[in-house]
């Protein structure tokens, strides 16, 4: 009912009687010393809290089920559900391409991001989308995934007869609580933002408002957030009027989804197909048809990308069948004879080699379809030092006072679901790393005084910049072109995935953007 939306005393005693059933009703403690204000404010936070929901997540990710924890019988994908753009026929390919436009045309795609990280760890203050990572044009990488939108729309629309404004792909970014205002303010590009620099805030607001994207295509919504537990299992307050929460990691999508109302929106106009990435991926094809064609055209409920593991020791995730379903192991969990394994079928060539890349196509009848499962996602643990506050003594305790970890954070992933579709109802699609794959999590290493770097780079600025541009280069060679310096910008507005550069054909290219 709409009044128990409201704060009133009434709701507030409902509130705390749910929260008491629950045997969480330590969290009202110290309600009665609140201000009026500071009580609406905690109402309005527990509202979005189900204490037995919590409780059942607790319980999941302590006392797993013994099918998850018992032996597994791991294997590589069956051949039936797998498909590589490194050795599919040419044919294949352009009909996954050419199904993938068609749907793009109808307006029957739409774009997932999940953005909800910042760039702490690349010494900004910013949403991770925001980041500048060093191109000649110095585009953001919110800019550089909606031009390839724009680009997306453009070919789809060409290849139906129609108008370009007439094929829409609906972008959903997905952020985090902290994230979201700098977000929408970025999108706007009306304001400076007080986490960017000069320049870069200077660069922002002489661009165009949601990057050329018509605002009502773009709909930034948040994902939730899961209390912090005690290790007596009890919910953690930060404060006596708010309880300690973290974000419940990028599997929290699904329930967003369903709670910030994008299910509804994207039936509303008659979204059928969903490609979802994430936002420090500089080289995500973003709505990428042939990925989109393909799933399609398989009829499944889930696609993931792959790439293929560089070495038997790299630390990534796995893409395999456990107990004859699809699943995510992580490399810890398999031992070095398993990891250095060749396939038989391909001498030379790991067994075990799809390279997890958080990369996913899904039906919208999947999604929608999903219901109370958002709820049974199971919960991953890690155990921090939390600062909360005491309630024997109602003050407020630092991590730097706390000696060892004194509770629990939870966050589901985006692939924990996989396994509960059939092999029948999954694809996993191989694509090359160097055309799809370079994520930006790491800030690059200091520089010597002759400009070289103190440590070999990895995952930073530099190497999503170098893959861009050295990506610009084959594709303008591949046309035809002579390109005489190391890497080429090639906007996304001039060309989507190496298509349209056919007037490059016998230049000679000297300069860094184009």
């Amino acid at each position: 009912m709409a009044d128990t939306l409201k704060f009133t005393p009434e709701n507030a005693d409902k509130l705390k009687a749910k929260f008491k059933k629950a045997d969480q009703g330590h969290v009202f403690t110290f309600y009665d010393e609140l201000s009026q204000s500071e009580k609406e404010a905690f109402f309005n936070q527990l509202l979005k809290i189900d204490p037995d929901r919590v409780n059942g997540l607790r319980d999941l990710a302590l006392n797993p089920p013994k099918e998850e924890t018992s032996d597994a019988v791991v294997e590589p994908l069956p051949e039936s559900a797998v498909a590589s753009i490194l050795d599919s026929k040419p044919e294949d390919i352009e009909r996954w391409y050419s199904k993938g436009l068609d749907l793009i045309a109808e307006n029957k795609v739409a774009v997932v991001l999940l953005a909800g990280g910042q760039g702490t760890r690349l010494g900004s203050k910013a949403p991770k989308g925001c980041y500048n990572i060093g191109l000649p044009s110095q585009k953001s990488l919110f800019e550089i995934q909606a031009e390839r939108i724009l680009k997306v729309q453009e070919l789809a629309a060409r290849k139906a007869g129609k108008s370009i404004p007439d094929v829409v792909v609906p972008w959903y970014v997905m952020t985090s609580g902290p994230t979201r205002g700098p977000t929408e303010k970025f999108f706007v590009g009306k304001e400076p933002l007080d986490e960017l620099n000069g320049q870069d805030n200077e660069r922002r607001l002489a661009g165009k408002p949601y990057f050329g994207l018509h605002e009502a295509q773009v709909k930034i919504f948040e994902q939730g957030v899961l209390p912090c537990i005690a290790n007596d299992g009890k919910i953690m307050l930060e404060s006596k009027g708010r309880v300690a929460v973290a974000p419940d990691g990028n599997g929290g999508l699904y329930k967003a989804l369903q709670d910030e109302g994008i299910l509804e929106d994207m039936k509303r106009r008659g979204i059928e197909h969903v490609y979802a990435y994430c936002v420090d991926n500089c080289l995500s094809k973003v709505a990428d048809p042939v990925f989109i064609g393909l799933s399609a055209e398989r009829g499944v409920s889930i696609g993931t990308k792959v790439v293929r593991k560089r070495d038997a020791t790299e630390s990534v995730g796995l893409i395999v069948q456990k107990n004859g379903r699809p699943d995510v192991v992580e490399y810890s969990e398999i031992d070095a004879a398993t990891a250095s394994a060749s396939d038989p079928r391909q001498p030379g060539v790991l067994k075990f080699r799809a390279a997890n890349i958080v990369n996913h196509y899904y039906s919208l009848a999947y999604l929608d379809g999903m219901g109370s499962d958002v709820n049974r996602l199971p919960p991953h643990v890690a155990r921090k030092k939390i600062p909360h506050l005491d309630l024997a003594t109602g003050k407020q305790v630092p991590a730097a006072e706390i000696a060892k970890p004194n509770g629990i954070k939870l966050e589901q992933f985006v692939f924990d679901n996989f396994k509960w579709v059939g092999l029948d109802r999954f694809a996993c699609f191989e694509v090359r790393r160097e055309e799809e794959f370079s994520p930006l999590k790491n800030a690059d290493p200091k520089k010597r005084a002759d400009g070289s770097f103190e440590a070999t780079p990895s995952d930073g600025p530099y190497t999503s910049r170098t893959d861009i541009m050295a990506q610009g280069k084959r594709w303008l060679e591949a046309a035809g072109a002579t390109v005489t310096v190391d890497g080429v910008e090639v906007s996304p507005l001039k060309s989507y995935s190496g298509e349209g550069l056919e007037d490059q054909k016998g230049k000679t290219i000297g300069r860094e953007t184009l």
